[in-house]
């Protein structure tokens, strides 16, 4: 395992000790996390990203996908039957299984569809109005100017 060291963040730039927490928590995380099923992260466009997750043998019935704060949650549960036929190998897994997957701030799950056996997982940047960039416009004034209701001019000639 490798640690980053993330103390220049902190020296120029402010309110980003959030970021390093997460950074380490998924790192930490990410090892914990089986390899099971394998999963693709494709970036779709400018603002836009899939998910492919390989769920053979998975019906749409046994899946289960969950957001909340910020956290993409895959499940798949496969009920507790005993094989059926006489297996000489089984390599094909049916496990239950649980993934999970931090979602960056204005990040929305948008659709999920179930296709020859791969879940695509649609995913959205949707920022805020607010936050968009937006030019300040630059008027011209005095700064020095009172609006206490009180002129200097009239304190003046008094």
């Amino acid at each position: 395992m490798r640690n980053f060291d993330f103390s220049p963040l902190y020296r120029s730039a402010i309110g980003f000790d959030r970021m390093a927490s997460l950074l380490d928590a998924m790192t930490t995380s990410e090892q914990k996390q089986p390899s099971y099923p394998p999963y693709d992260i494709e970036l779709t466009g400018e603002d836009s990203y899939r998910i492919s997750m390989a769920v053979a043998g998975f019906e749409q019935s046994e899946l289960d996908i969950q957001v909340e704060q910020n956290r993409l949650t895959v499940s798949g549960k496969k009920p507790d039957e005993s094989p059926r036929g006489n297996f000489l190998h089984r390599g094909i897994a049916a496990r239950s299984f649980e993934r999970r997957f931090q979602l960056a701030d204005h990040v929305k799950v948008t659709d999920a569809k179930l296709a020859n056996g791969l879940l695509h997982i649609e995913l959205v940047r949707e920022i805020p109005e607010a936050m968009k960039p937006r030019k300040i416009e630059i008027s011209e004034g005095n700064l020095l100017q009172h609006t206490d209701g009180e002129k200097k001019s009239d304190s003046v000639a008094a």
